[in-house]
């Protein structure tokens, strides 16, 4: 054989293998029983930033207080007082009366993260031992505190959870999920199952007095990304960032496919600028290459037209398993989005490399304006 289809063989089987056993991984996490848990029922403190209106946000914000859990707080933070969500949150209050929750007003410039400095007059006002972040896009199961606690054990740091994309509403949207869950998700399932947890900044269940010894919320805006910057805060007090046995749910409704690019280029860049080196490798983590190289041997006559059906057949055969098993979205249109993804993945990896900013909510996020440790107190000096 000659050396370039012995390369080309060696990178289809070496790809493929990373494809199979990240699937086989991800499905023993959520397979497991978490080992995890913690003796009586310490008070937990539920932060969620609110920002504008969103795809069943009602529903998500209301799943909060439906925990099924008797020691517990909810704080909801918004920055503007003209924020349309404001009356939404004031009727849930209002229809949750039995329920310690409040709606704080204001912002906190603490960091360059808008939902940092949108959460920091929560956390400050925060009574319990531990507290939780989550995005208001995600919608909450009843025992939702019951599962972060059950992953608390010694050595850990902070529990999380990436979102499982659910109820997508058009192409787009089954695209989105495709890109979320058995991508992303099983990738970061897949890399806990290793003991090598990264945080998600959909939800970071921390302790309270760890973070805060740590420098708080603003310590978090170090990096790009809070998740980004948790995970290594985590790391470096030699603790672990564990995940939930499944993802937590959210709702995806309607997208367009500029949006989901838009968003997608902007996590490729934070997890770029966050870890570097672990992004090089992402190229060979959709079907576009070893696709491509597998079509290279058949056009060379090294193999024959069914072994690229046999490959393709067990590259997405896997994941469909995978995301039936999860109760993920995995119809015909799901397969088809997952072609469409890894088509458009060697494409996103590059554009990533193309800037250090990105927009998010309206607001520009440049990479030199975030705050390091040594000049966060001369940043944060400015009127």
């Amino acid at each position: 054989m000659a050396p370039l289809t012995m390369i080309l063989a060696a990178a289809v089987g070496f790809c493929l293998l990373l494809q199979l056993g990240s699937v086989a991984l991800a499905q023993i996490k959520q397979s497991l029983a978490a080992k995890g848990g913690m003796a009586g029922l310490p008070k937990i403190t539920v932060l969620r930033p609110v920002c504008g209106l969103e795809n069943n946000l009602q529903e998500t914000l209301a799943s909060s207080f439906a925990a099924d859990y008797p020691n517990f707080e909810i704080i909801f933070c918004v920055a503007d007082a003209r924020d349309p969500v404001v009356p939404l949150v004031r009727q849930l209050l209002v229809a949750h009366p039995a329920v310690q929750a409040q709606l704080l007003i204001g912002e906190d410039r603490i960091s360059g993260n808008p939902k940092l400095n949108n959460l920091a007059k929560g956390w400050a006002l925060a009574k319990g031992e531990f507290v939780v972040m989550i995005d208001s896009n995600v919608l909450l199961p009843r025992d939702y505190l019951q599962r972060l606690l059950a992953e608390w054990r010694p050595g850990t740091g902070l529990v999380t959870s990436p979102p499982a994309g659910i109820r997508p509403i058009g192409f787009a949207a089954r695209l989105e999920c495709g890109f979320l869950n058995s991508f992303q998700g099983r990738w970061q399932l897949a890399s806990a199952a290793l003991g090598n947890g990264f945080a998600q900044g959909k939800i970071l269940f921390w302790q309270r007095d760890f973070l805060n010894a740590a420098g708080g919320l603003a310590a978090l805006g170090h990096e790009m990304a809070e998740d980004v910057a948790s995970t290594k805060l985590v790391r470096a007090a030699g603790l672990q960032v564990r995940l939930t046995r499944a993802l937590f749910d959210q709702p995806i409704g309607a997208r367009s496919f500029d949006a989901v690019w838009r968003r997608q280029l902007r996590w490729s860049k934070v997890r770029r600028l966050g870890f570097p080196r672990l992004y090089l490798a992402e190229i060979l983590a959709g079907s576009a290459l070893p696709l491509l190289a597998t079509l290279i041997l058949a056009g060379l006559g090294v193999i024959g037209p069914s072994l690229v059906l046999a490959l393709m057949l067990l590259w997405y055969g896997a994941e469909l398993a995978l995301a039936r098993a999860s109760g993920w979205p995995a119809g015909p249109l799901d397969l088809l989005a997952w072609l469409c993804r890894d088509a458009i993945l060697p494409g996103l990896w590059l554009a990533a490399w193309a800037s250090d900013s990105f927009d998010w909510r309206g607001n520009a996020m440049r990479r030199e304006d975030v705050p390091t440790p040594a000049t966060k107190g001369a940043a944060h000096a400015k009127p």
